[in-house]
């Protein structure tokens, strides 16, 4: 570890204290994980404490982990069950470091974080992606509605569970003047790759 990245996880240690879940520095990247209950609170204190100064957030997407958790961690089941995270990417302009944010929900069922944007401003259509991706619903958000699906769309196409086929699609009606649903046009399939072998593939070719 670099002696910057060593500053940074120290200053971490020293401010943040007991309301750190984990602290791990990898390929050169610093992530932080806390909990649902500390995440607003942390995200403030890593904005205005002059020791971390993350002025601010670059980026903030949703995840979904599914059964991804009991794989990578099978020692932790606490891991295991919790399925959706909001990770964070932040930059400090003062120190030149930059910090990955990780938290998870604790509702699988109905997924709920703290808005940060009282915090960084800027991540308002972020965490209205996450929202329409995900399903993550960010409490205190001024104007959480979809942003890339259309509005009356039903689901959250990012979710591991979300169905690989759909029975209505959705078109402009130039004689209606207006966005119409009807049944699908397109019959579903499931492409299965074509294989290419070479014409002697598998023989046993003349050894003598």
């Amino acid at each position: 570890m670099s002696a910057k990245l060593d500053r940074l996880c120290q200053n971490l240690r020293d401010v943040l204290g007991e309301r750190i879940e984990s602290l791990v520095v990898d390929r050169g990247e610093v992530a932080l994980e806390v909990a649902a209950a500390d995440y607003l609170a942390v995200a403030t204190t890593l904005r205005d404490h002059p020791d971390l100064r993350f002025e601010q957030a670059m980026d903030l997407c949703g995840v979904d982990y599914a059964s991804y958790g009991a794989v990578a961690f099978p020692e932790a089941d606490q891991i295991g069950a919790r399925r959706f995270a909001a990770v964070t990417q932040l930059l400090s302009l003062t120190h030149n470091w930059r910090l990955r944010l990780r938290v998870f929900a604790t509702d699988n069922d109905f997924p709920v974080l703290d808005s940060l944007m009282d915090v960084w401003n800027g991540v308002n259509w972020f965490e209205r992606e996450a929202f329409d991706l995900y399903g993550i619903m960010f409490s205190g958000h001024n104007d959480l509605r979809r942003i890339l699906t259309d509005y009356g769309f039903v689901g959250h196409p990012f979710r591991k569970d979300f169905p690989i086929f759909g029975y209505v699609e959705m078109r402009y009606d130039p004689e209606l003047r207006r966005v119409v649903y009807q049944p699908v046009t397109i019959e579903p399939r499931e492409n299965t790759p074509r294989i290419v072998r070479e014409e002697n593939y598998g023989k046993v070719g003349d050894r003598g």
